[in-house]
């Protein structure tokens, strides 16, 4: 088979690695495309994960936005026209569902994010099969324009298909220390909403700076610069791509603003404190098995984080829960692999 997969996010290069890996081994023919966007050809480098790059990461204003994907479904549609795939395996690209949709190409789309509200209309209606976690309710996509029965769902988050190939064990080390990943602030879902996120890093930042060692993982070069200038020495900026599980093995916390990396810190057993700017149901699913808490403001981050590094059973607790309740989750890749090949 020929099967083409467009990635274009950090998550989306771990998610999509190992499925890539075990049908390229099989014989098919696997076609992997991407955009111009910092963090996943990065990470795709340190994966050894082979990229062709295809337009560019629009930005935060709306017509840019709009641009850039008209400009990217055009090329795409030169290209992929050219490879005839028998499957495409998105998730949930709206370049992608627009270009299979147009060449008749049978669309396997992944989406765990109805929160995204932009992406899943331009792309969820047009989509031949759309698998997401079980934790999902049919209704959060059926509202899109997708009848229920062309929807599949796992027994797992999304984090599941690369974090159970992941060594357990959390590596050891000396002193304290917090990270936090700062928010998707040029997603269409986020970039026209009032956040509180600044004030909250403000006030961890102002109350354990002298207790732990704090580091800020930004995801664009403008959010580099801002956390600089008004963190000063306070906290480490991390201005560089890291491969997640690898720099979240050597924290005692993390503070997290998305889904992603929440996951993964908590599936790896790490305390983890979310200050997503909005509802997430992965989030929601976490905070509720007691993997995640939730930071309510700034005094309320505060609090909870003080708590949490001067407290060493909760890490313990932490880990034995988070070894239950992820091996109780199926591997997606698999059922990845099986949608995928079944076309």
């Amino acid at each position: 088979m020929r099967i083409w997969f467009d990635v274009l996010t950090p998550k989306q290069v771990m998610f999509f690695g190992r499925a890539i890996s075990i049908l390229h081994d099989s014989g098919h023919e696997v076609l992997c495309t991407s955009r111009q966007y910092r963090e996943a050809v990065e990470l795709a480098r340190i994966k050894k994960l082979k990229l062709t790059i295809v337009g560019r990461h629009g930005g935060t204003d709306r017509f840019d936005k709009l641009q850039a994907s008209a400009e990217r479904t055009w090329k795409l549609t030169e290209l992929v026209g050219k490879f005839e795939p028998d499957v495409a395996a998105s998730f949930s690209s709206p370049e992608a569902s627009r270009v299979a949709f147009g060449l008749g190409t049978r669309h396997v789309g992944f989406n765990d994010s109805p929160h995204a509200e932009a992406v899943a209309r331009l792309t969820v209606p047009l989509m031949s099969r759309l698998l997401c976690p079980w934790i999902i309710p049919y209704a959060a996509w059926t509202k899109y324009g997708i009848l229920k029965a062309r929807i599949s769902r796992y027994k797992a988050l999304d984090a599941a298909a690369w974090i159970k190939h992941e060594n357990p064990a959390v590596e050891s080390h000396d002193g304290k220390k917090i990270l936090i990943r700062l928010e998707e602030s040029k997603a269409s879902y986020i970039a026209d909403k009032a956040l509180d996120t600044e004030e909250m890093v403000d006030s961890l930042v102002e109350s354990l700076s002298s207790k732990a060692e704090i580091q800020i993982l930004c995801r664009y070069d403008d959010q580099v610069e801002a956390a600089r200038e008004r963190y000063g020495n306070r906290a480490e900026i991390i201005n560089r791509v890291v491969d997640g599980v690898s720099i979240l093995r050597n924290v005692e916390l993390f503070v997290g603003s998305g889904g992603t990396m929440n996951a993964e810190a908590a599936l790896l057993g790490i305390p983890t404190v979310s200050i997503a700017p909005l509802k997430i149901l992965t989030d929601d699913y976490l905070i509720k098995s007691g993997l995640v808490r939730k930071a309510k403001g700034p005094e309320s981050l505060a609090r909870l984080c003080k708590e949490i590094i001067s407290n060493d059973r909760i890490k313990k607790t932490q880990q034995k829960k988070a070894r239950r309740i992820l091996s109780l989750m199926e591997d997606p890749t698999e059922r990845m692999v099986s949608e995928i090949t079944s076309a």
